[in-house]
């Protein structure tokens, strides 16, 4: 018997829609489950059944919550044949929907995390880390008086309530990791420090240049995080001798706050990167901490720095191709669980697309998932499965994002009420005097 045969035995296509979702929410993920909860007094809704259609109704399609919650109601009772048939209305889902504690959601999504580990496990590093890019994104929530009351306003005058959405996403896969929740004024930099228990083994933290800062970086490298972050003029850095911008290529230099300089702030020890643009006019400069330059090399830095968009096409795929532009729940519990349970859909649709990819010999010719293909996929098996054909895994496989070279700008246009966007420019880079040359040598010794 031939290899090729044996692992196709081994790790078959999955049929469908249900036998594709078995291989993540696994018995042992539900057990799980179920013991965050705790005891019910709820018969209609368990936990199982609670949880698909709340993910079930964030894949379908419908005019309104009922007719999306009967599609959801449907495919529950195809999945579990042999339990108890759900609750038959929309308010009762919704009432006990805000009975389940969040640790539920949470435990569901730890759970899937190991899994995603554990097979994509040949693609998860590059060059020696698993890029994980940051950024967050604000999503608007209905005018009820208690949002308006606990939520507030993030925006100007008059606006809506909105929930402020912090999300990790693997760079090369395009794969959500983890994500974080606020109030809408909350800070993505607060949100990113929360989440570095989540992070995987030799992660490295991609950002843009809102995630600046010196205690930032004072965090991150007390946490042994390896990081890579976009610099812009607020940045002050100081070099031991005086360098010449117009020729800086890469080079170390020391990260302190400026003029509020504490005694207990210690001068971080940098490494500065500048990733010439095509068209000499924007360049980007990186910082990082991994210092030599054979373990991270510039042009794998900016290669990293590039694929930082995946975390942009990550809010795109969830507001736009869920539709998730606004939630529709209008109390803060509801709010909560929709969240939650529209972004474990989105890691969950994705990862299927993910680990059906076929493997290529390089990793900038490696296929990556299309969330609105896989998508149309989930709705076609949510409104019945095809009895002939291809199975679900096999055009899984299919479901690949299209390649084409950017010819033009990604924004194309100048929309009213908004300020033009404006690239970072370079960061300030200073000498350092001799007092301050004095006192890093004596923190040295």
């Amino acid at each position: 018997m031939s290899a090729a045969t044996t692992t196709r035995r081994l790790r078959p296509a999955a049929r469908s829609l249900p036998d594709s979702l078995r291989e993540f929410l696994t018995p042992a993920l539900w057990k799980q489950a179920r013991h965050r909860r705790g005891p019910s007094r709820c018969s209609r809704w368990a936990t199982q059944p609670l949880v698909l259609v709340l993910l079930v109704m964030t894949w379908s399609c419908g005019d309104s919550q009922a007719e999306r919650f009967e599609t959801a109601r449907a495919f529950c009772a195809v999945c579990l044949p042999r339990r108890r048939r759900p609750g038959k209305t929309v308010g009762g889902y919704h009432k006990a929907l805000a009975r389940l504690p969040t640790a539920v959601l949470r435990a569901v999504a730890a759970g899937l995390r190991q899994t995603l580990a554990a097979r994509l496990a040949d693609r998860w590093r590059y060059d020696g880390f698993v890029p994980i890019g940051c950024d967050g994104s604000r999503v608007e929530c209905p005018r009820s008086a208690e949002l308006e009351r606990r939520l507030g306003q993030a925006g100007k005058g008059g606006s809506a309530p909105t929930v402020w959405v912090t999300a990790l996403v693997h760079l090369r896969l395009g794969l959500p990791w983890a994500w974080r929740l606020g109030r809408g004024t909350a800070s993505e930099r607060s949100h990113l420090l929360q989440l570095l228990t989540r992070l995987p083994a030799a992660a490295l933290v991609v950002a843009d240049a809102g995630y600046f800062g010196y205690e930032l970086c004072r965090r991150l490298m007390a946490a042994r995080v390896h990081f890579l972050l976009r610099m812009s003029s607020n940045v002050t850095l100081y070099t031991v001798e005086r360098v010449r911008l117009e020729k800086f290529r890469e080079g170390w230099v020391y990260y302190w706050p400026g003029q509020k300089q504490r005694p207990e702030d210690e001068p971080l020890l940098l490494r500065l990167i500048r990733v010439r643009a095509r068209q000499r006019k924007n360049d980007v400069w990186l910082l990082t901490n991994v210092l030599g330059a054979e373990r991270l090399p510039a042009a794998v830095a900016g290669r990293f720095y590039r694929w930082r968009w995946e975390s942009e096409g990550q809010f795109r795929a969830y507001k736009r191709t869920l539709g998730k532009v606004k939630f529709v729940s209008r109390t803060l519990r509801l709010v909560h669980r929709e969240a939650e349970g529209s972004l474990l859909a989105l890691q969950l649709m994705l990862a299927q697309g993910a680990i059906a990819m076929p493997k290529a010999a390089g990793s900038s010719a490696a296929p990556v998932v299309s969330p609105r293909r896989v998508l149309l996929l989930i709705r076609q098996e949510l409104h019945g499965p095809a009895r002939r054909g291809e199975c679900f895994g096999r055009r899984l496989q299919k479901a690949c994002r299209q390649r084409r070279e950017r010819t033009s700008a990604k924004a194309v246009r100048d929309w009213p009420r908004r300020k033009p966007h404006k690239p970072p420019g370079r960061p300030e880079i200073l000498t350092l005097t001799a007092a301050q040359k004095a006192r890093i040598q004596r923190q040295m010794r």
